[in-house]
């Protein structure tokens, strides 16, 4: 066994707590995926705005967020609500003493969640903007549009985010890291799984392919399960296609995660004039949240064989089996939820 397998199969193991804490702070119909809540304002009359909130479901239960108004801002209509499958949309009409620019809308109990809210706002008189509000600052000041610089830095920061709270994808990651033979394949296998989810992540974002989403949970879980029987054979000393060329299993079913990828910007409605640089500074976020796991998985190994921990033989285990039994349990799981 290479040196390089070795120290992925230790250093996946040291990271066995922070994945299970996502796993267990993240809903495991939807574990792939931390989407924003979205609000929509549209201008419609000098003074009278289109208002569309969507708040997602987590845990199988709404995001419980609010929205208040600041004291210029009048409702004109009663909210009417409609439950998806994903999450609720409230629409109303408002109504604006004066100019909107400069009043505040403030989103009540994000604070105690980790979710952000893109807000889109279309005015008459100027050109659409697009905003990411974060828990740390619950509230949105209405201004000029942002510039490219903000829009850049908040979808690179959502794409890391996305990344990192994305326990199924980085299950795969661990699962590809631990077949792997050698530097050189580390870097082969993850450049295909980047080409690969990149590919579909914009031609997702871009309208030209959708995936269902529930068939597409299905067939992610059931990537990291293959993953978890690969692992087996390799455990076993035998081989097989994938365990000799991983870069290949990496290519085909990182087209699949990156559907997964876009779901994280396919729901915000972004306005055309936004859509590509959103995109880009999007999967920037998640390229880089993705290097810093391979990263850091790395460099916990090399911290463990400085300290010389004594550990028991079944820790090296700890990892594949991670990444069989909740490849198994997830492909269960979504696959009854198909029917």
């Amino acid at each position: 066994m290479s040196r390089i397998t070795r120290s992925c199969r230790i250093a996946a193991a040291l990271l066995f707590a922070h994945l299970a804490f996502l796993l267990a702070t993240t809903a495991s119909g939807s574990a792939h995926e931390v989407r924003p809540a979205y609000l929509q304002i549209d201008q419609i009359a000098q003074n009278h705005f289109n208002i569309l909130w969507r708040t997602p479901n987590l845990l199988g239960m709404r995001l419980p967020v609010l929205l208040e108004f600041s004291e210029g801002i009048k409702s004109e209509t009663e909210p009417s609500e409609r439950l998806l499958a994903d999450s609720a949309v409230e629409r109303r009409i408002i109504e604006v003493e004066g100019s909107l620019a400069g009043e505040r809308i403030s989103f009540v109990g994000l604070e105690a969640t980790n979710t952000d809210v893109v807000v889109r706002v279309n005015l008459e008189d100027r050109p659409v903007s697009t905003t990411l509000v974060r828990p740390s600052q619950p509230w949105i000041d209405l201004t000029g549009r942002q510039t490219t610089w903000q829009v850049a830095r908040s979808h690179t920061r959502l794409g890391i985010e996305h990344i990192l709270m994305g326990v199924d994808h980085l299950l795969f990651v661990t699962g590809l890291m631990i077949i792997v033979g050698s530097i050189r394949a580390l870097v082969k296998t993850i450049t295909a799984f980047t080409i690969a989810h990149s590919i579909t992540l914009a031609l997702a974002t871009l309208g030209y392919a959708s995936v269902p989403m529930a068939p597409l949970n299905a067939a992610i879980a059931l990537s990291i399960l293959f993953l978890g029987i690969e692992i087996v054979r390799l455990w076993r000393g035998q081989t097989s296609f994938t365990l000799r060329h991983p870069w290949v299993a990496a290519l085909v079913f990182g087209l699949l995660h990156g559907f997964g990828f876009a779901s994280g910007l396919t729901t915000l409605g972004l306005p055309s004039g936004d859509i590509p640089l959103a995109l880009l500074a999007f999967n920037m976020g998640v390229e880089i949240g993705q290097l810093a796991f391979v990263f850091v998985t790395l460099l916990l190994y090399h911290a463990w064989t400085i300290l010389r921990f004594d550990r028991p033989g079944w820790v090296r285990h700890v990892p594949g089996y991670l990444v069989g039994s909740l490849g198994a349990f997830w492909t269960i799981e979504r696959t009854v939820l198909l029917f």
